[in-house]
Order: structure tokens, then sequence, then C-alpha cells
């Protein structure tokens, strides 16, 4: 990979997001971190449509996107989740990555090169219990990433998503005990994720390596993975 490549990434200034822009980096990408937190090159809201656009204007051409913003939300029975909970979990994970996608795509397409990589989870796969709106969301930037493959299969830009299993990450810290506790019996591995370990793989995915591939689903789950 070049050093002339630009990559903004989401949510990058913690957990899986600060990884990936580490892991970059040794790799002479140029890292823009888009964030919400203290820290970041960008402090923008992803569910904010006006402010992500008006970022993607002021930063210029960029090569590579992760969408790594998410929040778990309401970890209850979903008879019991509050409607704000619900709203909010799709703002961030499903609106958000709708947000980047749409603001930095078109500059992609124009230059004929591109990478994006959305972190979805295996929880939009097998739908983890007391954890609906999270579950839900992550089923739908699945779904959008395959589409945004498809929709840009012949123009130079790659669109594929992770589907990691837990990770010791800082986002987790916010998963009830129950839930977490659940999630990480899954993993055959008996063990959660590094957010190195993921890192790996995006970094793979955002790189010129990945020819053949977009729209497509990548786990990186210890071995939960069953399709």
């Amino acid at each position: 990979m070049t050093s002339l490549r630009t990559a903004i990434i989401t949510g990058g200034v913690s957990g899986l997001g600060k990884a990936t822009a580490i892991r970059l980096e040794a790799d002479g990408v140029k890292v823009i971190t888009l964030d919400v937190a203290d820290g970041a090159d960008l402090v923008v809201d992803v569910t904010d449509a006006d402010a992500v656009q008006a970022a993607a204007t002021d930063v210029g051409p960029v090569d590579i996107l992760i969408n790594s913003a998410g929040i778990v939300g309401p970890t209850s029975p979903l008879w019991e989740t509050p409607h704000d909970g619900w709203r909010r979990t799709f703002e961030v994970n499903v609106h958000g990555t709708f947000h980047t996608c749409r603001a930095f795509v078109p500059g992609m397409r124009e230059r004929g090169w591109g990478r994006i990589v959305n972190i979805a989870s295996m929880a939009g796969k097998d739908g983890n219990p007391n954890m609906a709106p999270y579950s839900a969301s992550k089923a739908a930037v699945i779904a959008l990433t395959k589409s945004l493959g498809k929709e840009l299969a012949t123009s130079g830009v790659l669109a594929n998503a992770i589907t990691p299993a837990v990770i010791e990450t800082p986002m987790n810290a916010d998963t009830g005990p129950e839930a977490l506790a659940h999630i990480t019996s899954l993993i055959p591995m008996r063990r959660v994720g590094r957010p190195d370990e993921v890192a790996e793989l995006i970094a793979w995915l955002t790189s010129d390596k990945v020819s053949f591939s977009t729209g497509a689903v990548y786990d990186i789950s210890g071995g939960r993975a069953t399709y």
C-alpha cells in the first residue's frame, strides 16, 4: 500500500477503530480519525448527516473508509427495550454507516479506487438474546454492505463487512455481565478476541491484495461462526 492513501476511521479514538488506526499507520496510510470523543482528528457525530458531509468536503480525497463507530444499546428483553434506546442504536450503527458511505463513496468512484470496511457483528447473523437492537442494527449493516458492494462492483471500489465475535474493547464494558458471559461462551476458542487481531483483517481488506471480493462478510469469531 502506498503512503499516499488516506483512511477515515469512524470511532477511531478507541477500541477496534484505534487498533485499526495503529495498524494502517504501520502500512504508511495517512489515518484521519472521526469520533465524538476528544482526541479525534475530526470531532463529528456520525448520526448528523450534514456534519458528516461537511467533514467529507473539508477532508478532500479519501481512499479508505472504515466504519467502526457503534454502540451496544440496551441489553434487555425486546419487550422491555425502551423506544429511545432502540432508535439511538440504529441512529449510530446503521444511519451513521449510511451517512459516511453516502459522503465518501462518490469521491472513491470518481478516482476509480477505494476500500470500505463496515464493522458489523456475529450478533447480526445469530441474534444475541437481550440484545435485539444491537443484533438487528448489525444485520442491517451486513445487508447495506452487500447492496453497496454490488452497486460498486465495476467501479474499483470494494465494500466488505466483518463480523467479529465479542472483542476486548471499551464498548463491551457497557454490555451486561449476563449477556457478555453468554456471547463469550459461544466462542469455541474459549476467549474473547483482541482488537489487534481484528485490525489485521481490516488491514488486508483495505489493501491492494484484495481485488475479487466485494459485498462479502468476513467472520472473525474464534470459531463461533457456523455459516
